[in-house]
């Protein structure tokens, strides 16, 4: 299930010359071109993380609102955080969060996503685009995007996997740090996870 949410989250968020388009109607062109270049990249499907890691700084990072993530994340404790502390987490979030979705593009195993009807105001600014990751010999996963609209391009700020946000998923253990250890802690507990992230420990 996290396997298919991570890599879920990865395909849409790659970017989109014509950000003009619909967020419905990006999110089904993208998701089918990375598609594309997944199925083709044999690095990537045999565990080149290395590349998965350049695929997703180069390509997806633009379009994620990392610090909207962050501040979902780290819930009501956000406004405790000094202007320095906040650049350092949302920095430290980002980059869990890129070499989380880079493992689980490695694992990619024949996945397909179903686009749900979607009916979005003239006008609307935050909007929610439905799907579904089938998989092979398993139920399928519903998955739900939530994008905002900045300037004339769409950002996607979360993603809810049967019922559950992955962002706000993040939220009990990161008050429970900073609970523990303040602000600081929690900055030493994202980068630590990442430390060990890179160092191939899961």
């Amino acid at each position: 299930m996290i396997l298919s949410m991570l890599f879920a989250l990865l395909i849409v968020l790659a970017p989109v010359t014509a950000q003009e388009l619909a967020p419905d109607a990006m999110v089904r062109q993208v998701t089918e071109d990375v598609l594309t270049v997944v199925r083709q990249d044999k690095d990537i499907q045999s565990g080149n993380t290395r590349k998965a890691i350049d695929l997703v700084e180069n390509k997806v990072l633009p379009y994620f609102n990392f610090q909207r993530m962050t501040a979902l994340a780290v819930g009501r404790d956000w406004n405790k955080a000094t202007p320095e502390q906040k650049k350092i987490l949302t920095e430290e979030f980002r980059t869990l969060l890129v070499r989380t979705y880079s493992n689980a593009l490695t694992s990619y195993k024949n996945q397909t996503v179903v686009y749900k009807p979607s009916k979005i105001p003239e006008g609307e600014t935050n909007v929610v685009v439905r799907t579904e990751v089938v998989q092979p010999g398993s139920k399928p996963i519903q998955l739900d995007y939530t994008l905002e609209k900045q300037g004339n391009g769409w950002k996607v700020y979360d993603v809810v996997v049967a019922g559950v946000s992955l962002v706000t998923n993040y939220r009990d253990t990161f008050k429970q740090e900073v609970n523990n250890s303040g602000i600081d802690g929690l900055i030493t507990l994202l980068g630590n996870r990442n430390k060990q992230l890179a160092a191939g420990k899961k």
